[in-house]
């Protein structure tokens, strides 16, 4: 009975090993990171069973939870040191998405099909009567690494508002294989046109961004032919 019992341990030790241990490539990744950041790498290269998982759903609250304490508007506003008032030539537009890098970024498929990456992206514009103003906040759920960028564009320079659609080779920890692959992602971008130039944004399509994509387009002609 002893025995029986000492088997039944062992075997048990072995699946739970096998079904929630850390893959060595996300303890290698984790060092020297902080629980959060160890929470997201294990989202993205870990699929095992009880506290070691990571749902699609507690990764999309992490996210949230950045982007509301980013305050990213007010940011944007104290980037570019010009007040609201100043800025309404039409309502400010703000894209946001999931950011694909090759080189940078991690990226899984979740149980509802979406593909999400270890880094995301947020982009506000703003409109005066001559200038259009850019700021852009991407930011890593795995590392401390984060990007700003503004930019502003007279109007005049301006060739085109556009979305593009394409895809994005992103990799990507397969499961079964152990080891990470590469994907081909489905993308949506905005785009901002200049000559010789383009400025992109992540986006996720939806009414909101197209709605306010048309605007600036009906913007961007009355400018170009006033």
């Amino acid at each position: 009975m002893i025995a029986f019992i000492v088997i039944l341990l062992v075997v048990g030790a072995v699946v739970y090993f096998k079904f929630s241990a850390d893959p060595k490539e996300l303890k290698e990744r984790g060092k020297g990171r902080n629980a959060e950041q160890r929470q997201a790498l294990r989202y993205f290269f870990n699929d095992g069973c009880l506290q070691k998982k990571v749902s699609d759903a507690a990764y999309d609250a992490m996210v949230d939870a950045k982007i509301k304490s980013l305050n990213a508007k007010e940011k944007a506003m104290a980037k570019i040191g010009l007040d609201e008032s100043q800025l309404k030539e039409i309502d400010p537009v703000h894209f946001e998405g999931y950011y694909f890098d090759p080189k940078k970024t991690y990226s899984k498929r979740g149980k509802d099909g979406y593909w999400r990456s270890s880094a995301y992206q947020i982009s506000w514009l703003f409109f005066s009567s001559t200038q259009v103003y850019l700021y852009q906040y991407t930011f890593n759920m795995d590392e401390d690494g984060k990007k700003e960028a503004t930019e502003e564009y007279f109007y005049k320079d301006i060739t085109n508002f556009a979305t593009v659609s394409d895809t994005i080779e992103t990799p990507y920890w397969d499961v079964k294989q152990k080891k990470i692959m590469l994907e081909n992602v489905n993308s949506n971008r905005f785009s901002l046109v200049v000559p010789g130039d383009k400025f992109y944004c992540a986006m996720e399509q939806n009414e909101y961004t197209e709605r306010a994509i048309q605007g600036m387009k009906a913007k961007l002609r009355e400018k170009k032919n006033g």
